[in-house]
């Protein structure tokens, strides 16, 4: 084992990675492209920010792309990533033409990576259609979605499906997630770097520097939640249960902090809504962060009592993980991938009110005990199920998988 190989041992194991090696045996010299739309911003460019080149220390040739477009182009793309959560969304035929177009223009750029490809793999649908334009590719496409498709506005749904139905499978966080589709469907929850800036230790000194940058004081309880500024993610709600709680906890300190994601238009607007709600509570720190925020997130989690994560919808969650992996007991809303991390009363509580959120808060703050036995699990249970190592080999069983086609048994090593 060598480079991150050696150091993910050090977190995962070293059966894990001998496993990881053996799967990548048949898939040694392959051509594997992942293509999503930004580098920064979001739980997806978290994760292959250190998934590909983990992928190419295995000796399997990966690669990242990424689409951009203009505003139209976004704003189309936005309203299909909230209809595919549910909300009813019109999106005007120019706006349609515009993605088409746009994805038609990469496909171009992109053709000879793409069709010579032995594994690529599309994230989310912004480049959806990419594959409609690559008529001649030599390998296997998968369409990941990372998102709650679970109930997703049907007039929105029934555009892309006539895209996602070229592939050759689909990739759901949760099976909940999965729509009729005709070819495979797979279910790979995403996961988190334990080695990542927004995971790693962090000494001592880090962390009294962060803490005396923003303020915050041990003897006042500190409720924080770390997201884009999305309705879904449903900040305005934290902000309500944070106020509930308070006429009970008067010390209480809350901290909404998130950054900007170029694919993300509504997040200016949904920010300025946040800080008019917080605007008379001096308790309240709303943080805009830059992208390379990391380690400041991960030292805000740490020196946080209660991490909170009150969305309405949700595809998985990863900051629910990152808290969970500092030892923090989460208060998460009752959706999505939250429910397969917090386990009511073991990690966590789900909520599904603001009202709940402050009941809760309440009772782990009145009973420290509770509060230390539940961040005694937290750890552990993302190790055993949300690392990326995990995410890794459930990758690279999928392309062996493929490989070998209908066979019902697959020999490794």
């Amino acid at each position: 084992m060598a480079g991150l190989l050696d150091s993910y041992a050090e977190v995962a194991g070293g059966d894990v990675i001998r496993h990881l090696q053996q799967l990548s045996e048949p898939l040694q010299g392959m051509k594997v492209v992942h293509v999503n739309s930004t580098r920064l911003g979001g739980g997806v460019a978290e994760i292959l920010t250190k998934l590909v080149p983990l992928t190419r220390e295995l000796n399997i040739d990966a690669r990242w792309e990424v689409i951009t477009g203009d505003g139209d182009f976004f704003k189309c793309t936005k309203s299909m990533h909230n209809a595919l959560q549910g909300m009813p969304a019109n999106i005007p035929a120019r706006l349609l033409d515009k993605y088409l177009e746009i994805n038609a223009q990469h496909a171009e750029e992109l053709r000879p990576t793409l069709e010579e490809a032995d594994f690529v793999f599309i994230h989310d649908p912004q480049p959806a259609a990419l594959l409609h334009f690559c008529p001649n590719r030599k390998g296997s496409w998968f369409w990941r979605c990372h998102i709650d498709a679970s109930q997703p506005y049907r007039p929105v749904w029934k555009f892309l499906r006539h895209y996602i139905t070229e592939y050759d499978a689909s990739i759901f966080s949760l099976a909940k997630f999965s729509q009729s589709l005709p070819h495979p469907q797979y279910i790979i929850p995403p996961s988190i770097d334990p080695l990542s800036d927004k995971n790693m230790e962090l000494s001592r000194e880090e962390l009294e520097e962060i803490n005396n940058n923003y303020q915050l004081m041990e003897s006042h309880p500190l409720l924080l939640q770390i997201s884009r500024f999305d309705r879904f993610k449903d900040p305005i709600g934290v902000i309500n249960a944070y106020k509930m709680a308070r006429r009970f906890i008067p010390s209480i300190h809350l901290i909404l902090a998130g950054g900007e994601a170029t694919d993300d238009p509504e997040g200016a607007e949904v920010l300025e809504e946040v800080r008019q709600a917080a605007a008379d509570d001096d308790n309240i720190q709303i943080l805009l962060l830059p992208p390379d925020a990391h380690r400041i997130v991960n030292g805000l989690q740490r020196l946080a009592d209660i991490i909170i994560q009150k969305s309405t919808k949700e595809g998985f969650g990863l900051t629910v993980t990152e808290g969970l992996w500092k030892s923090k007991p989460v208060i998460g809303g009752n959706t999505g991938g939250i429910c397969q991390q917090v386990i009511d009363h073991q990690t966590g509580y789900l909520v599904n009110s603001p009202e709940g959120a402050a009941l809760r808060i309440r009772y782990l703050l009145h009973n420290p005990n509770k509060l230390e036995e539940i961040s005694a699990k937290a750890k552990e249970f993302v190790r055993e199920n949300f690392l990326l190592t995990r995410q890794l080999r459930e990758h690279l069983t999928l392309m062996v998988g493929m490989l070998h086609g209908v066979e019902d048994r697959i020999v490794l090593g």
